[in-house]
């Protein structure tokens, strides 16, 4: 196969392009030349938000197959969709869940209602409409049955540049007591990027098309789950001590980004943000890792890099800042937990 990745040096690209070279795939990036790619694989510069910043794809011949992660204006995507019309197999599209209309029902399907105001051609807006216009201007230009819709939810695993799992890691690594948000068996919804490259590579072999909510099934991790992944992987004098969520959300605590991965049961967020039905998925061979895999590599990563992750600078920081988890850990009376 001879693939072209449109990023690929980062994050959900870089999976997708070491998952390529691992099938012994032919690979070309495209990438504005801040990070370097992986070793094997032919390098392209170019900015795709400037005059003429697909020059360098211009001269370039056919390829199977197109993987475009672009998260700004749809319109860069409409124009690379574009150029690479009538040159490429398959235009595979990595979206995202947000852009199901808000608040969408537990169980949602590719089939739930999306945002409005999304146009292929518009500069960039909100990070939905943005999302969702992409997804609109590679199935006009390269048709519904040649378009693979990649609407990703939660991401963990190496090489995350947003800072949900590495704060958590380096957060237990600091030891103490540990703010940990209830209830302990709350299901998450997650995949792990070197999954969800697995299944995008095996989505052009398959030549699947049209929309896939792509993240694991409800329950394949808890929030207990994971945090004694990360207290068995980490080591050191950490003690989760579970809180309720009504304490937490009583002192002002942002779900999901000062408590990154955790939203409360029974909300809008935890049914748009952990509920999603991915039978479609799984039915085409979404295959998901345990849970201690992804956190023992993602730590493993980070050791190697020196325990300080990546950040994207488009992205809100995460994390609690550690004297608000001190004043709620002394207020709350959570409950303490050694066996993890």
């Amino acid at each position: 196969m001879r693939l072209l990745i449109l990023g690929g040096t980062e994050f959900a690209g870089r999976a997708v392009v070491e998952a390529a070279l691992g099938r012994g795939w032919d690979v070309t990036v495209f990438h504005r030349g801040r990070h370097e790619p992986p070793a094997g694989v032919r390098s392209l510069h170019g900015d795709r938000t400037a005059p003429d910043g697909l020059a360098a794809l211009a001269t370039e011949g056919d390829f199977d197959a197109v993987v475009d992660t672009w998260s700004a204006a749809p319109r860069a995507v409409r124009d690379s969709a574009r150029l690479l019309r009538g040159r490429a197999g398959r235009y595979v599209y990595v979206s995202s869940l947000s852009v199901y209309e808000w608040a969408p029902p537990a169980g949602y399907g590719e089939d739930a209602p999306v945002v409005t105001g999304a146009e292929p051609g518009a500069e960039q807006t909100e990070y939905a409409q943005d999302k969702l216009g992409a997804e609109l201007a590679v199935v006009e230009e390269f048709g519904a049955e040649d378009s693979v819709l990649v609407r990703a939810g939660l991401l963990l695993g190496p090489y995350e540049n947003v800072g949900r799992l590495p704060w958590w890691l380096t957060r237990i690594a600091r030891g103490g007591p540990v703010l940990a948000p209830g209830p302990r068996d709350l299901p998450l919804q997650y995949v792990d990027v070197r999954d969800l490259a697995e299944w995008t590579l095996g989505a052009v072999e398959r030549e699947l098309s049209g929309p896939y909510n792509l993240v694991g099934s409800q329950g394949h991790a808890t929030m207990g789950s994971l945090l004694d992944a990360c207290v068995a992987t980490v080591g050191g004098t950490a003690e989760l001590r579970w809180t309720e969520p009504e304490v937490i959300l009583d002192a002002g605590i942002e779900p999901w980004t000062q408590l990154p991965v955790w939203v409360p049961p029974g909300s809008d967020l935890h049914d748009a943000l952990h509920s999603a039905d991915v039978s479609r998925a799984l039915a085409t061979g979404l295959r998901c890792r345990p849970v201690e895999e992804t956190v023992a590599d993602t730590w493993r990563w980070l050791q190697d890099l020196g325990g300080a992750a990546p950040t994207r600078l488009d992205r809100t920081a995460k994390g609690l800042d550690p004297q608000v988890e001190a004043k709620v850990l002394a207020g709350s009376g959570g409950v303490s937990d050694t066996t993890s």
